[in-house]
């Protein structure tokens, strides 16, 4: 992972950093950008050749269409449909039209295919600007700071996923206090590496058995430990890239959204997402479950907005038939308490069923991530020997 190695520190993250320090309030935009872009091209060409950084066109393309974008206008329609198809057709091409010839060879498979750098996360940040500029929630902004936004490389890899009007008075600010923020950020960044590296990387002894050869010779017994190292090692893995995203910008002096919030101590299914993922959450409800109607609807069709919901984030998370299954799970899961809740009201707050809430969401949680980290057909496997043996 980029953030792992000292080239991300030395070459990129220090020298931005102070750069923006001394620079004025009008070039700082053009520092973020500027450093952003040749952050871009560097690990793209390191991950993916020069189509990789070809892909720097994209951020190009989408900065000149933004400034077409304006309350009601076409142009933002277009630019939410050209955010989907950059994310279609280099994330889901072969996936979806593999679906398409299921039954014979793929005519239309891109054997060439990559994934140009955090293009997951700065396609939902295309979406979101031109969405909210069509609504009239967001400000246009100059193109230098639009251009910060979309290249603001700390959080270009693993999110978190920020939004513009939030984004915008921070990047305009003058930081009052450098020191503390270099402080903070750099506390922030040794704690995300120190998670890194004594926990996830730990978990990975264990995580490496989740496969096919090792399930099937494996004592039943041993199965919930692996599952459950995963679980541990998926949590200390992202939030740590988050610890260290949020401390990276906090060097700039710009705040980002926190993504984690001890969520696996959580009671319940929905404070779980409202705790995991965090930005991802707001995103999702802000842009799909509530222009689906959100819960403002029918009982039975807030139960397909929620699936809806939760079938796009398992697709956003990967192009496979694991991930579907694992965003049906938590869709189920969310339906289900969304239905315990209007049957039983309010929950205990009592002891006991507090306690038999949070173990029983930490277990329903961990056993979906066997869809998450393997094939289908591996954890099904997986689920039968477990049930079965």
């Amino acid at each position: 992972m980029i953030f792992n190695g000292f080239t991300y520190y030395v070459l990129f993250l220090l020298p931005a950093a102070m750069l923006y320090r001394c620079a004025g309030a009008r070039s700082r935009p053009w520092v973020i950008a500027a450093s952003g872009g040749l952050f871009f091209l560097y690990f793209s060409y390191a991950l993916a050749g020069v189509p990789g950084m070809l892909c720097l066109g994209i951020f190009l393309w989408e900065a000149l269409t933004s400034r077409l974008y304006k309350p009601g206008s076409r142009w933002c329609m277009a630019g939410i449909l050209q955010s989907l198809v950059f994310l279609g057709i280099f994330k889901y091409w072969n996936f979806f039209s593999g679906i398409l010839f299921w039954r014979h060879s793929n005519p239309l498979l891109w054997r060439g295919a990559f994934l140009p750098l955090g293009i997951s996360f700065f396609t939902f940040e295309f979406y979101h600007y031109a969405f909210d500029r069509r609504s009239g929630r967001s400000e246009k902004g100059t193109l230098g700071e639009y251009l910060a936004f979309i290249l603001f490389f700390p959080t270009m890899v693993a999110g978190p996923i920020k939004r513009f009007q939030d984004f915008l008075p921070k990047l305009r600010a003058t930081p009052a206090n450098w020191e503390h923020d270099w402080e903070r950020g750099l506390t922030r960044i040794l704690t995300g590496l120190a998670k890194k590296f004594a926990i996830a990387d730990l978990m990975t002894a264990w995580t490496v058995h989740l496969n096919r050869h090792d399930i099937l010779v494996a004592d039943r017994r041993v199965l919930p430990l692996w599952l459950l190292a995963y679980g541990i090692r998926i949590y200390a893995d992202f939030s740590a890239y988050s610890d260290i995203a949020i401390g990276s910008a906090r060097l700039f002096g710009i705040g980002v959204p926190e993504n984690f919030n001890w969520p696996y101590g959580r009671r319940n299914i929905q404070t779980f997402w409202r705790s995991w993922h965090m930005s991802l959450t707001r995103w999702l409800i802000d842009y799909i479950f509530i222009p689906l109607g959100g819960s403002r609807v029918s009982l039975p069709r807030e139960c397909f907005n929620i699936l809806a919901v939760m079938l796009i984030c398992g697709l956003w998370h990967g192009a496979g038939w694991n991930f579907l299954a694992w965003g049906l799970w938590h869709g189920i899961l969310l339906v289900v308490h969304r239905l315990w809740r209007r049957v039983r009201g309010a929950p205990s707050t009592r002891a006991i069923p507090v306690l038999a809430s949070r173990v029983l969401t930490f277990v329903a949680v961990n056993a979906g991530w066997a869809f998450f980290c393997m094939n289908l057909p591996d954890a099904m496997l997986f689920y039968r020997k477990l049930l079965a043996g």
